[in-house]
């Protein structure tokens, strides 16, 4: 497997694991007409134009035998999703196909988020996970991450909640 640092020129391979991903994990808790607005809008062509030009986020894809099958979202300073602090990292995304769950293609993804932490020596790394993704809540426990806040996020008209996490880094 290899990592790779995404570009502008990423928009279609993003939008298409993006929106698949999204699907596999979320469409089963959620109405049809909800994951429909989400995926049209959160993953338009214009939104991810403008994540993939932003100075203070991160793509990066992980590929197998030159397919894309996988992605981490990072986000800094005045990018970050609720704390925007210069002193953390957002993960905002580590999305994975659902046929590469359980071969370490997530952790590697995460590891990746850490080693940038702690190459731009921040105190701490945080992401929100929705409540009922238990798979991802167990996921990040097991890295070391603690829940210290929610907030809610909005899936077409259904408010939900995302636990909010923190890992602490250590030099």
């Amino acid at each position: 497997m290899n990592i790779r640092k995404g570009t502008t020129d990423d928009l279609e391979v993003l939008k298409e694991v993006g929106q698949r991903t999204f699907i596999e994990t979320f469409a089963p808790h959620n109405s049809e007409e909800n994951m429909k607005n989400y995926l049209e809008n959160g993953f338009s062509e214009e939104k991810l134009q403008i994540e993939l030009n932003d100075p203070y986020s991160e793509f990066y894809f992980i590929e197998l035998k030159g397919h894309v099958i996988g992605y981490l979202k990072v986000n800094f300073g005045p990018s970050q999703t609720e704390l925007q602090d210069d002193q953390s990292l957002e993960i905002e995304r580590i999305y994975v196909l659902k046929l590469f769950h359980g071969k370490k293609v997530g952790q590697l993804l995460y590891e990746k988020a850490i080693d940038m932490a702690k190459t731009r020596h921040l105190k701490y790394v945080w992401l929100g996970v929705w409540e009922k993704n238990e798979r991802a809540i167990r996921f990040y426990e097991k890295n070391g991450f603690e829940a210290f806040d929610t907030h809610v996020f909005e899936l077409g008209n259904d408010k939900q909640t995302d636990i909010l996490m923190k890992l602490n880094l250590v030099y």
